[in-house]
């Protein structure tokens, strides 16, 4: 799946700037990029904890060119609650990674990717209850018709009931729901650290992971083929580098109301690869559920 998504005040927020057309179009190059992830772990033909792990050593190693050329290395450097609270949220997006990845083969690209966007109102529901924050009727709204639209973009109507339950489809959702659970406890943990930027949490997402997954190629076999290897680069430098980098650079320009929009090019655009690649096309049902919960993300991103 994807990298901590920055949250940045934008720079600019009227008009149709200069620096915001160039925003719009970073951020739509970060989210078509990210977009292209399933058909890089489908490729590879590894087991989700070696794809996370060489995602997290070449993620990384990518990261810190990139750090040491925009000379924010110093960033870094963590001690104290800071450091804890960069560590666990490594845990949690590792975790949303390994499952993500498992989640793909027994369902689609395109479906793994929309069930993994109900993050943001796993932070709205848990923000309500473990921070108390206020949750208005709006967002409330919002996050009835998410469900809603999850149920029917899951393509579990599309099917008997009996062949989803019997197959590894149900298994595959379910680790996607709880992969999206992990990955919002991520922006939970760094409001504990206000002062991290979004490029050291990253940068120590990949490091966790690499600590947590390096024993296991040693157990269960490297990489074989020589195409593996091409992919899990590219899915490391690529989808945690490059990606990161444009949407950075993207979202520093850009109004809030913007980037609530501009986010949907991920989703958007793996569904599309998904059918092109693979032809895995999305039912009628499953475009009416995906439309209710894009429109559900798009309102809870604008009142926020």
């Amino acid at each position: 799946m994807k990298t901590a998504t920055p949250t940045l005040s934008p720079a600019a927020t009227g008009g149709n700037s200069a620096s915001e057309q160039r925003g719009t179009l970073l951020m739509t190059a970060g989210g078509v990029l990210l977009g292209s992830i399933g058909i890089f772990v489908t490729e590879a033909h590894q087991d989700a904890v070696t794809t996370v792990l060489f995602r997290c050593l070449f993620g990384g190693l990518a990261l810190l060119l990139w750090g040491a050329a925009s000379g924010r290395l110093a960033e870094l450097r963590l001690s104290g609650r800071a450091l804890l609270a960069a560590v666990l949220a490594g845990v949690l997006m590792v975790s949303n990674w390994a499952l993500f990845f498992a989640a793909i083969p027994m369902t689609s690209i395109g479906v793994a990717t929309v069930v993994f966007h109900l993050q943001p109102f796993w932070v709205l529901l848990l923000g309500a209850w473990l921070l108390r924050e206020h949750l208005s009727s709006t967002r409330a709204l919002a996050c009835g018709v998410a469900l809603l639209g999850l149920a029917l973009a899951t393509g579990l109507f599309d099917q008997p009931a009996a062949q989803v339950l019997s197959s590894s489809y149900l298994t595959g959702l379910l680790l996607c729901l709880f992969g999206s659970l992990c990955y919002a406890g991520v922006p939970l943990i760094a409001k504990l650290a206000p002062g991290v930027s979004a490029f050291a949490l990253a940068w120590w997402q990949c490091a966790v992971g690499v600590l947590l997954s390096c024993w296991w190629p040693l157990w269960h076999g490297w990489p074989q083929a020589g195409a593996a290897w091409g992919w899990l680069v590219g899915l490391g430098s690529l989808h945690t580098g490059l990606a990161y980098v444009l949407l950075y650079a993207g979202m520093s320009r850009l109004p809030t109301s913007r980037i609530a929009v501009l986010q949907f090019i991920y989703p958007a655009t793996a569904i599309v690869i998904d059918w092109l690649a693979y032809g895995h096309a999305l039912g009628p049902l499953q475009f009416g559920g995906l439309i209710l919960l894009g429109g559900a993300l798009w309102t809870v991103r604008r009142s926020a």
